[in-house]
């Protein structure tokens, strides 16, 4: 072969190829069906991280949510300008960032957590039952997490 090219190998075969179609597909889901066209998908983490673990530090978030610290903070600022989140100082480490839910942003979440669960649902598409608890524990598994950790999927597939 030219160039020491292997006739078995299809770039389109790769798991990371796969991963990041099957991640656009549901970026792609994500933006068409959510309400709010000014809410990332990024951004809808963070907030559901800061609504899981109450007032918290960036590196709370960081660790929740998987978001690099430097996209977090970008995150954080356009959701304050939202006045969806409200950031502080820690009062015994002025140095430590808070950053908190605002009662607009608690809304919010409550509002848009049903369409999430659709978003899931449309990017499950047609996976049987089975293939739901398969494909979740085998990207807990790629992804790393504990294997312990049961997966569960409710009735309808969301979550």
């Amino acid at each position: 072969m030219p160039n020491g090219e292997d006739p078995h190998y299809h770039f389109s075969e790769q798991v990371g190829h796969l991963l990041r179609r099957a991640y656009q597909r549901h970026m792609a889901i994500f933006q068409q069906q959510i309400p709010d066209s000014q809410l990332t998908a990024a951004q809808f983490v963070v907030l559901c991280a800061v609504r899981d673990h109450g007032s918290c530090s960036l590196s709370t978030i960081v660790g929740a949510s998987a978001i690099d610290q430097a996209t977090v903070r970008g995150i954080v600022e356009r959701l304050k300008t939202r006045k969806l989140l409200s950031v502080s100082h820690d009062p015994l480490d002025r140095r430590k960032v808070l950053v908190a839910l605002t009662p607009e942003g608690q809304e919010l979440v409550v509002r848009m957590v049903p369409f999430a669960e659709q978003i899931t649902e449309a990017t499950f598409g047609s996976l049987n039952p089975a293939e739901r608890v398969a494909l979740l524990f085998l990207l807990r598994k790629i992804g790393g997490f504990d294997e312990a950790a049961p997966v569960a999927v409710e009735e309808g597939g969301s979550r």
